[in-house]
């Protein structure tokens, strides 16, 4: 029996210190860089930030989003941007390349 009261006890603990960390979040930080005789070959920066979604746009933070692979909405977007870049192409390329005068009506 006292083995189950200490599993619940562990069991509530993680659980109030997940629901602080979610509710306040926390960021962990760290860099990796390898270097061979001071010349530096391998640089990797690595940040992790844990919170809920709510805390997480709080903060700002909202990529998911608008990353296409994540996300139907942004990837309609996207598609709806590349359309638009296309059309804007073709009504702007007359005026950005003009015929050389002798192939001018006039």
């Amino acid at each position: 029996m006292p083995e189950q009261i200490a599993h619940a006890v562990q069991t509530t603990n993680l659980a109030d210190i997940l629901e602080r960390i979610l509710d306040r979040g926390i960021v962990i930080a760290g860099d990796i860089k390898i270097s061979l005789a001071d010349i530096e070959l391998l640089n990797i920066k690595i940040r992790l930030l844990i919170a809920s979604v709510e805390k997480a746009k709080e903060m700002g933070i909202d990529w998911w989003q608008s990353d296409p692979h994540l996300s139907s909405k942004a990837k309609a977007l996207e598609e709806e941007n590349k359309r638009l870049k296309e059309r804007l192409d073709r009504l702007e390329a007359p005026h950005l390349n003009p015929l050389p005068p002798g192939e001018r009506d006039g």
